[in-house]
């Protein structure tokens, strides 16, 4: 008898390991993780300080990915924060500025997935919000 309930405990516990790993590779679309919490940062070099307060949200792939980044998310947010920090005045408060920042934050956040993880599948990097004191 107790072989039989350790056999059916066993049996039980592969098919929901086995439904539970079929189940994270059907997710579709995207996946979206913030960037928690918002960054806060100096810009401007020296003079008066100015702040850039920002929250970012990357959109990925696949869960692979996603996995990556929450696991590397210190290294993720290290490199906004020194990103964010060497910005100049014009290259924030202009659309075109903007936009070209967040190109090259989400240049820079493959770049160091696919150096730790071997390959990255971020499709987009959104500010949530953007606020500059000048």
């Amino acid at each position: 008898m107790l072989k039989k309930l350790t056999l059916g405990l066993l049996l039980l516990s592969l098919s929901l390991v086995t439904a539970a790993q079929e189940k994270e590779e059907e997710v579709e679309g995207s996946i979206y993780i913030p960037m928690q919490p918002p960054f806060v940062v100096n810009y401007g070099g020296a003079g008066r300080l100015k702040y850039l307060k920002t929250e970012l949200t990357l959109r990925v792939n696949d869960v692979h990915t996603a996995a990556a980044a929450r696991h590397h998310m210190p290294l993720l947010r290290n490199a906004m924060v020194m990103l964010f920090s060497r910005q100049s005045e014009e290259s924030i408060t202009t659309q075109e500025g903007i936009a070209q920042l967040r190109e090259t934050a989400k240049s820079e956040i493959i770049a160091l997935l696919e150096s730790e993880q071997g390959e990255a599948d971020v499709l987009e990097v959104y500010f949530n919000d953007l606020i500059v004191q000048k």
